[in-house]
């Protein structure tokens, strides 16, 4: 128990440093005036930490987000950034586990498609929430004007398109070579729940 205990808490630090990396390193800043929005990579390790540890996965991704907000600029956007990662990992967990049961598909195929269903729901609710969340927040938390608040928040909405379908791929290729890697190990935090008889990196 110790050591899944131990290995649970690396897992999320990893998630979170890579969340991290995935927005300080992996972006395209777009100034807008005196905002910036950014295309980045770093939602892919929400979902992906979802999908590996449930909602401590979710939580550690939007953590990693949030201090690389803090730490690269966008220090004002860090709260709205927490909040709206944090849905993220909240809805994958909701969609790969409780609608598609995640632990008990044991073939590629199949999660792969748990993958791209559950980035697709997460990721596009965060394309709606995002800039709606922003309109808000610039409008009634900093005093931007209503007509700058929205220009912006459609600005925000493209480019939150864009980073939904550029995590969407990466997550549906990525999540099955990672559960490829960890299927039949102790590194999988959910396989003693998979039920199914066969070899699970065979199963096809």
């Amino acid at each position: 128990m110790e050591h899944k205990r131990i290995l649970t808490l690396t897992q999320g630090a990893l998630i979170a440093a890579l969340a991290y990396v995935g927005f300080q390193f992996l972006r395209i800043d777009i100034p807008v005036g005196a905002e910036r929005t950014a295309i980045h990579l770093g939602n892919t390790m929400v979902v992906l930490g979802a999908l590996l540890l449930g909602g401590w996965g979710g939580f550690a991704g939007a953590l990693g987000l949030t201090l690389a907000d803090l730490t690269s600029g966008y220090v004002t956007t860090a709260p709205k950034t927490f909040i709206l990662k944090l849905i993220i990992g909240l809805v994958t967990l909701a969609i790969s586990r409780k609608l598609f049961h995640i632990e008990k598909e044991p073939s590629m195929k199949s999660q792969a498609r748990i993958a791209l269903f559950s980035s697709i729901a997460a990721l596009g609710l965060n394309v709606v929430l995002d800039p709606l969340f922003g309109y808000f927040y610039k409008t009634y938390l900093f005093g931007i004007p209503q007509d700058l608040s929205a220009a912006l928040a459609k600005i925000s909405s493209v480019t939150t398109l864009v980073n939904a379908a550029a995590s969407t791929v990466a997550v549906v290729i990525l999540w099955p070579a990672l559960f490829r890697a960890l299927a039949g190990t102790d590194r999988l935090p959910w396989q003693s729940t998979v039920t199914d008889d066969r070899d699970p990196v065979q199963a096809v």
